[in-house]
């Protein structure tokens, strides 16, 4: 059955040429598009009138579910009433509640929320904050930021600098000079088909040892991680690993920064990953998560120290020089305001580690297939490495992508030859089997 390869003449576009999609093969996807007219909980309604599971979370991003009404009529009702506040001098009432409701969600002293409007604004963000925090503490040379291979950190200058996924870096110059990389965690001869964290790979992050020697700690601003790396193909962090980084960097006075854009807002469990794994970074970048991708928000929430280290000088000069027009955008706080209440009281982030023992049981029972090389799962997320094609890497997962799309009316994620999955957290347990057969389906298919 094909389900999305026609488009209605209702829904038909005019013209797919003048749209630059972006991290899209522009090609063959305006050649057979996958295009989307509507949403609502599990699913979308794929532009021929078809509906289409959602086993992406959108771009991991719909925890709640598509298009709760308390959502859109939170974000209704700020529209009406005021449509935009300045962010530079002035500002608004549920701003600063929101940030507060953030910061009751966050970890230790983390304590004060600086908003922006996207992961990668974040994560740029989290990287000036670090380098200011230096500055202004009397540690001007501290100047270098660590990244890690296989890092995800949005496509900002910042981000991408510290980040290690090659196809997003060597289209665009050197980047950030002062950048220096940690290895990866990842080895599938010792983690193979691991449910949750592994126990392989703890020591990875004595690399930051040899760093500090090459470089030497007064040079190094901060280290940025994600606690689970999702872009990359679903990465969780071996048993004992960001404790041991929070130790080094302890132990040099580097500040360690987790991107949370993905796991945050119970993707893990959790509020925060850094809850789950009972560590306290410095900051924390989020995204996605805090608004259900209503509208766009992101933001970076810091500990007490790095706040309270600005607040010196005359009251009336500003003390960091860094913003966006759009920071704590009225309808962005109110879809905020909406989805926390929604995550409350329906007991989401609970829900999902209820869910972890199904949800990897599940994904394990694809591991005999053919050409199934490794399976990871932490959280409601999910990482399926297939063999690659010879000479063709990348295009397995491409035609999984569209065949799961187009004939069994899935939405899943792909990075490579690497499937993704990562359901709103509203999945029920029937879901949890129909996304795990059809990804069944679509390996059994795609050779």
């Amino acid at each position: 059955m094909a389900y999305a390869h026609d488009i209605d003449a209702k829904h038909a576009p005019n013209d797919l040429e003048a749209f630059w999609v972006p991290f899209t093969a522009n090609r063959a996807f305006k050649k057979r598009p996958r295009l989307v007219t509507g949403a609502k909980d599990m699913h979308y309604t794929a532009a021929n009138g078809h509906k289409v599971l959602d086993a992406a979370a959108g771009l991991w991003c719909i925890n709640p579910g598509h298009n709760r009404a308390p959502i859109v009529e939170a974000i209704r009702k700020q529209a009406g009433e005021m449509d935009f506040a300045p962010s530079f001098q002035f500002s608004h009432p549920r701003a600063f509640t929101l940030a507060s409701r953030i910061a009751e969600l966050a970890p230790g002293d983390l304590d004060h929320v600086f908003f922006c409007n996207s992961g990668s604004e974040a994560v740029d963000t989290a990287l000036k904050i670090a380098l200011a925090y230096h500055n202004v503490s009397g540690n001007a040379g501290r100047t270098r930021l660590i990244g890690r291979e296989r890092g995800y950190h949005g496509v900002g200058f910042g981000g991408i600098s510290v980040g290690g996924m090659v196809a997003n870096r060597k289209q665009f110059g050197t980047a950030l000079a002062g950048t220096d990389h940690l290895p990866a965690t990842y080895n599938r001869e010792k983690q193979a088909f691991t449910k949750g964290e592994p126990e392989w790979g703890a020591e990875r992050a004595d690399a930051l040892e040899n760093l500090v020697a090459l470089h030497d700690a007064s040079t190094i601003a901060a280290v940025i991680v994600e606690p689970m790396s999702g872009s990359t193909g679903v990465l969780p962090p071996p048993k004992g690993y960001l404790k041991r980084l929070r130790e080094i960097c302890d132990k040099y006075g580097i500040l360690l920064i987790f991107d949370e854009v993905i796991t945050g807002y119970g993707r893990l469990g959790y509020a925060f990953a850094a809850e789950r794994y009972g560590v306290v970074p410095d900051m924390i970048t989020f995204a996605k998560g805090v608004t259900a991708g209503a509208v766009p928000m992101g933001g970076v929430i810091a500990r007490k120290g790095i706040y309270d280290a600005f607040m010196k000088g005359p009251e009336h000069v500003i003390e960091l020089f860094h913003g966006y027009t759009y920071s704590a955008h009225p309808l962005a706080v109110a879809a905020g305001l909406a989805t926390l209440d929604l995550y409350k009281q329906e007991d989401l982030f609970n829900r999902t580690k209820k869910l972890e023992p199904l949800w990897y049981d599940t994904a394990m029972s694809l591991k005999s297939l053919p050409g199934v090389l490794d399976i990871r799962c932490v959280g409601l997320t999910c990482g399926i490495d297939l063999a690659p094609r010879k000479d063709f890497p990348g295009k397995r997962g491409y035609e999984s992508l569209e065949y799961a799309f187009h004939d069994l009316g899935m939405m899943i994620r792909t990075a490579g030859d690497t499937l993704a999955v990562s359901p709103p957290l509203i999945v029920s347990e029937a879901q949890i089997g129909e996304i795990f057969e059809k990804l069944g389906k679509v390996i059994k298919s795609i050779q």
